[in-house]
């Protein structure tokens, strides 16, 4: 209960364990922050006050603040800690010395002295400033010429799996458009190739928005859509060298589930980001 007493700030009454409904004072969390300060011989952090203390980042930040401009210093000793106070200084007693005046020195004659001709001083040549490396960004037009037949292969593929596994012509507006058709083959491609590009993106990327949860989701699934590609590439060109004219119901299956878990993991993906911007500006 002494416990309860001391992390509350209140005091209650012998007998009463019903913990005080009023928020607790900043002198309340100065005083525990100063505890905290002493066990560890310095001054904690935010988080570590945050942690300790259980109150939100701007009340730690609060408390950190108060200490640093009292200038609270946690190794020095709290008054009444066992070590005894300290005596007032006594200014030291100090006997009369006699003074006894210097003997007196003839000043030589001024002519006598032989003049020193100065000389101008060389000149000092100036430090020589090392040019700082400049490094340029490197042309992207390699990735342009590698991305190129791997999108026509890449889409000729998705697109040809999909028309075997039922993906066809549509009319998305009926009533609106009618003349309006597309082929929903194309989703494959957009969806899968596009959200494994992102989730790469945000793996290799460093900055605000790729922090470590964020990272780590985008690491796997960037991982699992290009198993995923590669996979559904071989599955077509499998059944097209064998004449096959209708995939199998398990391919088919997998291949009509891809948009909605496309869609649930980019979801996903931007939400982690926003949470970890987020939580990075407030700390």
């Amino acid at each position: 209960m002494m416990t309860d007493l001391r992390m509350n700030g209140h005091a209650h009454p012998a007998g009463n364990t019903t913990k005080s409904a009023y928020p607790r004072q900043l002198e309340d969390l100065i005083a525990q922050a100063k505890r905290l300060a002493r066990e560890a011989g310095a001054i904690p952090s935010q988080n570590k006050l945050k942690a300790a203390l259980h109150v939100r980042s701007e009340r730690a930040r609060t408390v950190l603040q108060a200490l640093r401009e009292s200038g609270f210093d946690p190794t020095v000793p709290e008054a009444g800690s066992g070590v005894g106070p300290a005596e007032p200084d006594r200014e030291p007693v100090t006997e009369p010395v006699p003074v006894i005046d210097p003997p007196t020195v003839p000043t030589p004659d001024s002519s006598a002295i032989p003049q020193q001709v100065s000389t101008p001083a060389e000149p000092v040549p100036a430090p020589r400033v090392r040019r700082a490396h400049v490094r340029h960004p490197m042309s992207g037009w390699p990735v342009v010429l590698l991305a190129a037949p791997a999108f026509v292969a890449i889409w000729s593929g998705w697109v040809g799996l999909g028309e075997l596994a039922g993906f066809g012509m549509v009319r998305p507006l009926p009533g609106i458009a009618d003349g309006f058709a597309i082929n929903s083959a194309i989703t494959l491609p957009i969806g899968v190739e596009a959200y494994a590009a992102y989730a790469l993106r945000v793996w290799l990327a460093t900055g605000v928005g790729a922090n470590n949860r964020a990272r780590r989701f985008a690491k796997w699934s960037a991982i699992g859509s290009l198993v995923l590609g590669m996979c559904g590439q071989v599955a077509y060109h499998l059944m097209a060298a064998y004449g096959v004219t209708v995939a199998p119901w398990g391919i088919t299956t997998v291949v009509s589930c891809l948009p909605v878990v496309v869609l649930g993991f980019g979801a996903a993906l931007a939400h982690l980001q926003h949470r970890d911007r987020t939580e990075s500006c407030h700390d």
